[in-house]
């Protein structure tokens, strides 16, 4: 896996914090920085996701993907899966994730929560890389709610 990442403050954008990921598998995102009322020239003009929120939308796509394989394998009626994930950061450099919870909502027919538990546990215990990743600096709290179609 390989991606590049590369800077657009020179190529005349509007940001002067930007920057496109040109993935391996050949997709481009878009990133750029926060606004610095103090140093204008130091922040971005919030035009797209932040790196840090990439990385929890990614660990959310990860642990989704995996609950909803999980519950799909398992022969259960799964019609939608989504997590809300809400996080705290250390407040000083380097300001690692330190709490991270994920509030999972499945949505189909008959389907158990015992079932999206387990899929839950699964996902973080053995298959998504980025929340294992990510739970070596964050305490991951998880939830769910089951919504019958």
């Amino acid at each position: 896996m390989e991606c590049t990442v590369s800077w657009t403050g020179n190529s005349g954008t509007r940001s002067g914090m930007g920057f496109i990921a040109e993935t391996g598998s050949g997709h481009v995102v878009a990133m750029d920085g926060a606004p610095d009322a103090a140093k204008p020239e130091n922040g971005g003009q919030n035009l797209a996701p932040r790196p840090m929120e990439m990385l929890l939308a990614g660990t959310g796509g990860c642990t989704a993907y995996d609950v909803v394989l999980i519950l799909k394998r398992g022969r259960h009626n799964v019609q939608g899966c989504s997590v809300k994930i809400v996080s705290e950061r250390a407040t000083e450099d380097p300001k690692v994730f330190t709490k991270i919870n994920m509030h999972f909502t499945v949505t189909g027919q008959g389907v158990p929560a015992s079932a999206v538990e387990r899929a839950i546990a699964m996902s973080h215990d053995k298959y998504c890389s980025a929340s294992i990743m990510l739970g070596k600096t964050a305490e991951i709290t998880t939830s769910f709610e089951l919504v019958e179609a």
